[in-house]
């Protein structure tokens, strides 16, 4: 029974909250919005499956390169502290 009475409870709250979104309008601001997402969606133009492809070739041979930097700086920023503190 305990259960019940707090299905019940919920479901006062969640159809309050609803009722108020209603009349306060804001559940017909949503629904615009999805319209309006929907409709500057369409307008977009959409890369083909080859231009998908080459970029994501390029994504990935950038993030490549600038790992590999990455890992040389701090191979070399390591080599020169190692360096430097024995002789402090």
């Amino acid at each position: 029974m305990n259960e019940l009475v707090k299905l019940g409870i919920w479901i006062v709250i969640i159809g309050g909250v609803f009722a108020y979104l209603w009349r306060k309008g804001h559940l017909m601001k949503l629904s615009t919005y999805f319209v309006e997402t929907r409709e500057e969606l369409r307008k977009c133009t959409w890369p083909s499956r080859d231009e998908l492809a080459g970029s994501t070739v390029v994504v990935l041979i950038s993030t490549a390169i600038l790992s590999l930097m990455i890992v040389l700086a701090d191979f070399l920023i390591l080599k020169l502290v190692r360096g430097v503190l024995p002789r402090l």
